[in-house]
């Protein structure tokens, strides 16, 4: 099973985008099942994957708003420790 994900953050460009190369970093060296797109939060409406990652910050505004997706929150961008834990968890919950 693969899952997908939507890396996303407010302009969708910048910080969103250096988390997008460390997730894809971080799933090849692992071989995790996630395939992962980008974009702004605008693109959450139309994303039908189930998994968002994003900025912690973010993430806490998304929660609100009761998404169909698991959101994941990502403290340090550049914390390939932090992004694997937390993608192994999500894979743990639904896999």
């Amino acid at each position: 099973m693969e899952f997908k994900g939507l890396v996303a953050c407010r302009a969708g460009v910048g910080s969103s985008l250096m988390l997008k190369i460390k997730l894809n970093q971080v799933i090849s060296e692992q071989k995790l099942p996630i395939k992962i797109e980008h974009g702004s939060l605008d693109a959450i409406a139309g994303f039908n994957g189930s998994l968002i990652i994003t900025l912690s910050d973010v993430a806490k505004e998304l929660e609100v708003k009761k998404l169909p997706q698991e959101i994941i929150g990502i403290n340090n961008i550049m914390d390939k420790k932090e992004i694997l834990e937390k993608l192994k968890t999500f894979i743990a919950k639904n896999g």
